[in-house]
């Protein structure tokens, strides 16, 4: 009966252990990701017009990647969305893990990580930023009080590119409440405009909540 007990004990300690390392991986969480009641209201708020023009877009008038106490951005984004990361002396990560929650995958490496503007850079010109001075842009481009940057695939992001909710969406379904809670606190803390089409994608995407 012991003999039997201890085997009984140890093959549920396996059964654990294997669910443990099986379970899904803690999906990366911005700050100041909004409730669900206060995004609709931050929505509800937000200012609906016509997307404006591409016309004298660069990526250089949103100064990114920017470094400060000797780490840039993408480094301290990647620190805090990472699982066991560790860096190097310039603050560059040598090991980790990194939860892609756009499209519920595990990324082993951070070269393969991209940081993502949930709110894309060009998207944010044709929404207003095309008026802003050089130091918004830039303030907007290394946002890490916001929701606003999140280390995701680089697949993900780039199938994504600057496309808005309404014509592209994480292809993990799980997580459209939580991206469309991002999105909109983004847009709202810098007075971004929406287009019809986004606003009543979002509306879609926060009804899942």
């Amino acid at each position: 009966m012991r003999r039997s007990t201890a085997t009984f004990s140890g093959t549920v300690l396996a059964l654990l252990l294997t669910a443990a390392l099986l379970a899904p991986a803690a999906a990366a969480a911005p700050p100041g990701i909004p409730d669900a009641a206060t995004a609709r209201a931050e929505l509800a708020a937000l200012t609906v017009a016509p997307p404006g023009s591409m016309a004298g877009y660069s990526r250089r008038l949103f100064p990114h990647w920017t470094s400060r106490d000797g780490c840039s951005t993408r480094e301290e984004v990647l620190k805090r969305d990472g699982e066991g990361v560790t860096v190097d002396a310039d603050c560059r990560p040598v090991s980790g893990t990194w939860y892609s929650p756009y499209d519920d995958v595990t990324v082993p490496a951070s070269s393969r990580v991209d940081i993502d503007h949930v709110v894309p850079l060009a998207e944010a010109w044709r929404s207003g930023a095309d008026a802003w001075t050089t130091d918004r842009r830039e303030a907007f481009a290394n946002d890490l009080g916001r929701p606003q940057l999140i280390a995701a695939s680089a697949a993900s992001n780039r199938s994504k590119g600057d496309q808005d909710p309404a014509e592209w969406q994480p292809r993990a379904a799980a997580y459209h409440c939580t991206y469309g809670k991002m999105w909109v606190r983004a847009k709202y803390h810098w007075q971004l405009t929406i287009d019809d089409a986004e606003r009543t994608a979002l509306r879609e995407m926060l009804s899942t909540c």
